[in-house]
């Protein structure tokens, strides 16, 4: 099936109306006490949690997207319901993670929201998009046809030039990285790396949920998120990348596996990506900090 331009339009359309919808879920969930629960799924807490919200968004965005689906035969595919496989035999599937960064949103922190793509049965995104209920910005990318930011057309600004004496090299990471034995030589690798790079400071953010901390590498210069390849199950699956690898496409930013090649978000069995790991950066300068991490998995 070829998608034409119109068709692409329209879909980033219903995409954006569903994230809209869901996002107000959220935001509505956020002033009150929720019921947290805990699933069987990946090997770390940030993908065990569930709540209330997360069900209740699921249910709402595949309702929204469930006319789309029927009519271009699409396949639908989201983190709280069980992958049929469907995606390997249609052109294209819908994928979604209805509440990204749910153990921040647990936490009532800034750095959770809705991510939605469709993605081809090759294994790109063609369409991405993300929102953020709390500052209620809206993100969104067509292959081929550039980004936007609230639906106004988006493009990043040139780094302004270093001045004084402080160079910052901003990075975003997971907590379960973080909390990994690996993490201190890795730390120490990092630091060495953007000291021999000209960076004077590092600065570590790690409350954001993995689509909002991608969002953020594109909002601060000198900035990635990454995660380097794992040998447990988990670190992340198709839908917490394969939107915001739309965007970071449409505004030539860095968005690829750890070893440096292009996401491939539609594997046979399992959509987590522990074994390849994720590097989203400013830039191919920045994003060269993988090679000199190295890729063997931790």
């Amino acid at each position: 099936m070829n998608l034409t331009e119109a068709d692409l339009l329209h879909l980033l359309e219903v995409a954006c109306d569903a994230a809209l919808a869901a996002g107000e879920v959220i935001a509505a969930g956020a002033t009150r006490e929720i019921d947290v629960q805990h699933k069987d799924t990946g090997g770390s807490l940030a993908t065990q949690v569930v709540t209330e919200i997360d069900l209740k968004c699921d249910a709402l965005i595949r309702s929204k997207l469930a006319a789309s689906a029927e009519r271009y035969d699409f396949a639908l595919l989201t983190e709280e319901t069980e992958d049929d496989g469907a995606r390997l035999e249609k052109d294209y599937f819908w994928c979604v993670d209805p509440l990204d960064g749910t153990l921040a949103f647990t936490r009532k922190v800034h750095g959770y929201s809705v991510a939605i793509s469709l993605i081809s049965r090759q294994g790109g995104p063609v369409i991405g998009v993300v929102y953020d209920p709390v500052k209620q910005d809206l993100y969104s990318a067509v292959k081929g046809q550039g980004a936007c930011h609230n639906g106004k057309p988006w493009t990043l600004s040139a780094s302004a030039p270093d001045t004084g004496q402080i160079k910052t090299l901003n990075v975003q990471l997971d907590c379960s990285f973080i909390e990994s034995e690996a993490f201190a030589q890795a730390w120490q690798k990092l630091e060495q790396w953007a000291e021999n790079k000209g960076y004077n400071k590092v600065e570590r953010f790690s409350d954001a949920g993995g689509v909002m901390s991608a969002i953020a590498v594109l909002q601060t210069p000198s900035s990635t998120y990454f995660k380097p390849p794992r040998v447990k199950t988990g670190g992340g699956s198709a839908w917490d990348f394969a939107a915001t690898a739309c965007i970071f496409s449409e505004l030539g930013a860095y968005a690829k596996d750890f070893s440096g090649k292009d996401f491939f978000f539609n594997p046979p069995g399992s959509t987590y990506m522990h074994h390849c790991g994720v590097m989203f950066a400013s830039n191919e300068q920045i994003a060269e900090l993988a090679d000199y991490l190295g890729n063997e998995p931790y």
